[in-house]
């Protein structure tokens, strides 16, 4: 399974960072970085929890990044 990360720029200066394919992986940072960094552990909780709960079954994962802006 790929994931991606989106990363934009608020117009308050916050960064944001989301990975689409894993619903309510979101996260703010004050840079690019820090805000992709906290998604992508976000990420790696929210499918630990699923394995942990049965919810979901053990797959290869590949996270892409983008180059920050």
């Amino acid at each position: 399974m790929n994931f991606s990360i989106e990363c934009e720029e608020e117009i308050d200066g916050r960064w944001i960072a989301e990975i689409p394919q894993l619903p309510g992986v979101l996260c703010y940072g004050t840079t690019a970085d820090d805000a992709m960094s906290k998604a992508e552990v976000l990420a790696l909780r929210a499918m630990a929890e699923r394995l942990e709960h049965g919810e979901s079954h053990p797959v290869e994962i590949r996270i892409s990044l983008p180059l920050a802006a």
